[in-house]
């Protein structure tokens, strides 16, 4: 008989599972499980849906993993996917453009405290209210969510957005000139 295993990222409960995991995204094999389910959704159901910048941002935020390297990046480079559709306002297309300009800037990304684990939606409520709330509608809600949940850091992951786009918008070179 298998017992249940408590997610070390989100803090679901669920069923032991015997599965892989992602090398630095802190997730036990069933939490991986249920987001592999929700990718398939996305990808074969719908289609790649508008939301889903929202989906990995959210998912990866929320399961932050141990602090190295890998996991600083990674936790770094959500937020700032998080903080780009739901401070700035850009939908998928843009806010993964304006990322990958903050990522090509190089930020100094560094380890933030994760914060608790509880009260906020995760990838099983995910797939259960699906079934109930439009699909991208669920999945903003749980991007919202992960996003309250790193409020401590907010002002962090502005000024590493923010700053990595000056920085950006300052080694473009000039426009060129048309030639009457």
């Amino acid at each position: 008989m298998r017992g249940e295993a408590h997610c070390p990222g989100c803090g679901v409960v669920l069923p032991e599972f015997d599965g892989p995991t992602h090398p630095y995204i802190g997730a036990n094999a069933a939490c991986w499980a249920l987001y592999g389910e929700l990718l398939t959704h996305e990808y074969g159901e719908i289609g790649y849906p508008e939301c889903h910048r929202l989906t990995v941002d959210a998912y990866a935020a929320q399961h932050p993993g141990n602090r190295e390297p890998r996991s600083i990046k990674s936790v770094g480079t959500h937020l700032s996917g998080l903080y780009l559709v739901l401070e700035r306002g850009l939908d998928g297309p843009a806010a993964t453009a304006l990322k990958n300009q903050v990522l090509a800037t190089e930020p100094s990304f560094k380890w933030l405290n994760p914060p608790a684990t509880d009260g906020g939606l995760t990838v099983q409520d995910v797939l259960e209210m699906r079934r109930e709330i439009p699909h991208c509608d669920v999945i903003e809600a749980w991007g919202r969510s992960v996003w309250e949940t790193w409020e401590l850091h907010h002002a962090t992951v502005r000024d590493w957005v923010e700053g990595a786009l000056e920085k950006a918008d300052e080694t473009q070179p000039p426009p060129a000139r048309r030639r009457s």
